[in-house]
Formats: structure tokens, C-alpha cells, sequence
């Protein structure tokens, strides 16, 4: 897909409401066009990126200038942020706003600015609903939440805030969405040996530990898989790698949780043994009604999620106005 600078629309497939999309390069989804809009230069994209990260939220004008001009800010930086915010406001008018059309979507408030979501959403808050929900049904039913976590990563189109890394706000948020990507995926994987998956996954997996040589779960992971697939040389191997880029990089050897998984490998553990496969979930027909008892599963769910943003964006939207009532004395 490409995407037009200059706000202009690209069709990018249906929808129901805006959702403003942070993983990868930052794009506005108009989901009633199908349409996306994409803030024009580098310095619209991180202002933008910093107001939906903190959605609901004053963000200071001081606050708001560092993030854009670091400790060489303009002489003139109030008007050149609120220049800024203005070309932002142009962008968003064809999208419903929080109340309805004609509403603003940026608030100007006496020490600074305020976005706010109304009924959007974001690709964060779905990616980390998936997570959340795989994690809950990982114990019990590891199959549909394998199913969840790889719904959950499809969202990513690249690095968080691709082109958006100007200040701290923003370099926090994609560091912080970054590790979660990470963790994200570490659990696809535990998941995914649950699932007696081993064989299918070695050769992601070899390519995240060259990708991420520090990060020792991976790995771990690694080597149960190959271990499960009859290579039990090549998974002390992997160790070994591991040990030396640790050493050379750190100073360090690998933890008690990778020197534990060799030793249950040298000792070949019971406990290492895969799981009898675990079938995916099939799509269920209840041909007597003519009914797809799958896809009305899938309509719930869909409304579940629907119904839990509606009460996410009710609650903004209260904090918000709340915040603008004079305190009481």
C-alpha cells in the first residue's frame, strides 16, 4: 500500500470508525471511506503521534516544544507549535469527530493542547487487547490464542512511529511498544511448541536470535523446538552461540534460565517432551438450522470489542471535560 503525504486519501479497505494507527508509519483510517490520511513532514507526524499517545491528556506547550525542536527550539516556538496544531485541525475535519461531524478533534486549553479519541480508536489499544485476550485463553484453549496473537502482530506494518521519533514522548512510546512487540512474539512462540508446532517454527526463530542476540528467551525457545524435532546437537549449539555473543557483548553468561534448559537437554527431561498436537479450531456448523456457529462467534466477538472501545472512549471523554471545570474551592 502506498500512502500520499499531504492528507491525502488512499483506499485501504473497509471499516466502521477512524482509528489512528501507530504501528509502522503513522496513518489516520477513515473507516467509513476506507480512506487514510497522513500528516504532511516529519514534525506534523511526531506532534501528531504525541497527541494520540497521550489521548485524553493536556499536553504542555513546553512539553510540546521539546518533543519538536529538542534544546534549540525556535525563537518564536509557541506560534510554530501553533502553527503546527493548525495544519493538524485542517487535516482532521473530514473525519467525524469525537462528537459527531463538526466537532473538533484538538482542543486548545490555556497551558497547552488536548486530542481528543470520542468514539476512535487505535491500532495499540487492538493490538494490546489480541495480547490480552491471548493470554487469558493460552492455559485453556492454546489454539484460538495462538490464533489471537498472530491477529495481534498483522497489525504491526513496521517500526512504531516509523518516521515520527523526533522528542522523548515519542522515542518512549515506541521503545515501550517495541519490547512489547517483542514479548508479543516470544509468547506466539511458547504457544506455538503448546501447539506441537516445533518443526514450523525453527526458522523464525533463527532468525529472531540473529536479529536479537541479547535477548536470551528466544533463544530458549529455539532450543525446545529443535530438541522436539530430533536435533538435539543443534540445540546445545545454540546455547553455545548464545553463550559467546552474551560474553562478547555483556561481559556475561547466559542466565539460570538458559543454563537450565541445556542441562534438561544433556539429561534429555521428560518435561521437554512436545505436547500431543493440538488441532486448530475448526469452523462449527450446526447444518440442521443452517447456521455458522463460527462466523456468529466471530459477529460477538467483534461486538465485544466494539462495545469495550465505545466505554474506553466514553470515559475519555469524561476525564476530559472534567479536567476543564473549575475546581472547586
Amino acid at each position: 500500500m502506498t500512502l500520499l503525504d499531504l492528507g491525502s486519501p488512499v483506499a485501504v479497505g473497509p471499516g466502521t470508525q477512524t482509528e489512528f494507527r501507530l504501528l509502522g508509519s503513522v496513518v489516520v483510517h477513515d473507516g467509513r471511506t476506507g480512506a487514510s490520511l497522513v500528516p504532511s513532514g516529519s514534525k506534523q507526524r511526531a506532534l501528531f503521534s504525541a497527541f494520540v499517545i497521550h489521548a485524553g491528556e493536556l499536553l504542555s506547550t513546553d512539553r510540546l516544544v521539546e518533543e519538536l525542536w529538542g534544546n534549540q527550539p525556535p525563537s518564536n516556538a509557541a506560534n510554530a507549535l501553533q502553527a503546527h496544531v493548525a495544519r493538524l485541525r485542517r487535516l482532521l475535519p473530514s473525519l467525524a469527530g469525537p462528537d459527531g461531524p463538526g466537532q473538533e478533534w484538538i482542543s486548545t486549553l490555556p497551558t497547552g493542547y488536548l486530542l481528543t479519541l470520542g468514539r476512535a480508536t487505535t491500532d495499540v489499544q487492538r493490538f494490546e487487547r489480541l495480547s490480552a485476550r491471548s493470554r487469558a485463553a493460552a492455559p485453556s484453549d492454546p489454539a484460538h490464542a495462538l490464533e489471537l496473537l498472530r491477529d495481534a502482530l498483522s497489525l504491526w506494518r513496521g517500526p512504531a512511529l516509523q518516521d515520527s521519533r523526533y522528542g522523548p514522548i515519542c522515542t518512549a512510546a515506541a521503545d515501550r511498544l517495541e519490547e512489547k512487540r517483542l514479548t508479543t512474539l516470544e509468547t506466539l512462540y511458547d504457544v506455538s511448541l503448546r501447539c506441537a508446532q516445533h518443526s514450523e517454527i525453527t526458522g523464525e526463530l533463527e532468525r529472531l536470535t540473529a536479529d536479537h542476540p541479547l535477548r536470551e528467551r528466544f533463544y530458549d525457545l529455539l532450543m525446545v523446538a529443535l530438541y522436539r524435532s530430533g536435533r538435539q546437537a543443534e540445540a546445545l549449539g545454540v546455547y553455545e552461540r548464545a553463550r559467546r555473543r552474551l560474553a562478547g557483548a555483556l561481559g556475561i553468561g547466559p542466565g539460570p534460565a538458559l543454563r537450565g534448559r541445556m542441562e534438561a537437554i544433556l539429561n534429555q527431561s521428560p518435561g521437554l517432551s512436545a505436547p500431543r498436537s493440538v488441532p486448530a479450531p475448526a469452523r462449527t456448523t450446526a447444518w440442521a438450522e443452517g447456521l455458522d456457529l463460527g462466523g456468529e462467534v466471530a459477529r460477538l466477538r467483534q461486538r465485544i470489542d466494539e462495545l469495550g472501545q465505545e466505554q474506553e472512549a466514553l470515559v475519555r471523554r469524561f476525564e476530559a471535560l472534567a479536567a476543564l471545570l473549575p475546581k472547586a474551592s
